[in-house]
């Protein structure tokens, strides 16, 4: 499939989930950071953006200052007695605020480095509860968990093993450890929704419409044929039934739960 046409399959699915549970975001992160690797290795001119191909001035120089950790507590915040770490949050955030970056650089706006700090420590909190959560039904995440799926991954990513994969990830900035914990997060967050029931496999119909609306966005333009894309909506879809499901258990995780942010 295009990378054009994976957006907008992507696009046309409709009550879009937010994601951004940490785990759930992880593999989007992962695969987009690989592809982006790739992409850059093979599209990079040779010779240097003239001033006036250049991102403007602010954002750019925001991003060679990278985000400000002045002031996080070594806390920043507790959950249900658990404390959620600075050194846990800096990566994180870090990795927010680079891809903020990029796309502050498309308008000039420097990336709002407040909203982003409440958005990374509320996806900890979110993976806190649901850690806790999958605590109390006894599922646990082992390595060989994580090794499957970061195998996964790098398939879909067209890459040998994911070895080469975590090596694609490490050159974008975020260290094997960090990756691979984020990966054991997502795979965590499908154990609790496969205990929940879910996500059911999507229909044959529930795919073509996906697919007939997609290339209907596409204005007329070819994309390939229902055939060669069915198996990449049916992980999409997968994708956003188990967010979906995931955030209604945080929400009613939530409801109960004693959190205190510290930022």
């Amino acid at each position: 499939m295009t990378s054009t046409t994976s957006k907008t399959i992507a696009m046309m699915r409709t009550s879009r989930t937010r994601t951004a549970l940490v785990g759930l975001a992880a593999a989007a992160l992962l695969s987009l950071s690989a592809c982006g690797s790739e992409n850059d290795s093979r599209d990079e001119p040779d010779a240097a953006p003239s001033s006036s191909e250049s991102p403007s001035a602010s954002a750019d120089d925001t991003a060679a200052a990278g985000p400000d950790l002045e002031g996080i507590p070594d806390v920043v915040a507790e959950v249900n007695g658990e404390e959620v770490t600075k050194e846990e949050f800096a990566p994180l955030y870090e990795a927010a605020f680079q891809r903020a970056t990029m796309e502050a650089q498309m308008s000039g706006e420097a990336p709002d480095e407040e909203a982003l700090r409440k958005q990374t420590v509320d996806d900890l909190v979110d993976t806190e509860l649901l850690a806790q959560e999958a605590d109390e039904r006894g599922l646990s995440v082992t390595d060989e968990d994580v090794d499957a799926e970061l195998e996964q991954l790098a398939q879909q990513n067209q890459m040998a093993s994911g070895e080469e994969l975590l090596k694609a990830i490490e050159e974008q900035g975020m260290s094997q450890d960090q990756a691979r914990t984020q990966v054991g997060t997502q795979v965590m967050i499908e154990q609790l929704v496969a205990d929940e029931g879910g996500p059911a496999e999507p229909t044959g119909k529930e795919l073509r419409e996906i697919y007939a609306q997609a290339k209907q966005a596409q204005g007329g333009q070819e994309i390939p044929p229902f055939a060669e894309v069915r198996d990449q909506i049916a992980e999409q879809a997968k994708a956003e039934e188990t967010g979906r499901i995931a955030q209604e258990l945080v929400d009613g995780l939530r409801e109960d739960a004693d959190i205190t942010v510290n930022l």
